[in-house]
């Protein structure tokens, strides 16, 4: 039970992040690092992160962003895959 209130914690923390530097980039203030924002995908923040960039219309169009999300995201999914394989 402790890990599912780990992951819940992750993913509101990552999607509040999105939606702050959304609102920084909107004032022209000092932003979030993208190796923040990734750090929090990595670790499990991943449907937080996901949410966070469609409700916030944030990190949408940056290829850059982006293509590192989803490798994330396919790192993510294979290691599960792996891990329940056995």
């Amino acid at each position: 039970m402790n890990l599912l209130y780990t992951f819940l914690l992750l993913n509101i923390i990552a999607f509040v992040l999105i939606g702050y530097d959304k609102k920084q980039a909107q004032n022209n203030k000092r932003r979030i690092s993208e190796k923040t924002l990734l750090s929090f995908v990595f670790i499990g923040g991943t449907i937080g992160s996901g949410l966070g960039m469609l409700t916030f219309r944030h990190k949408t169009v940056k290829t850059s962003y982006l293509l590192k999300f989803w490798l994330i995201v396919i790192l993510q999914l294979i290691a599960i895959w792996f891990y329940f394989k056995r």
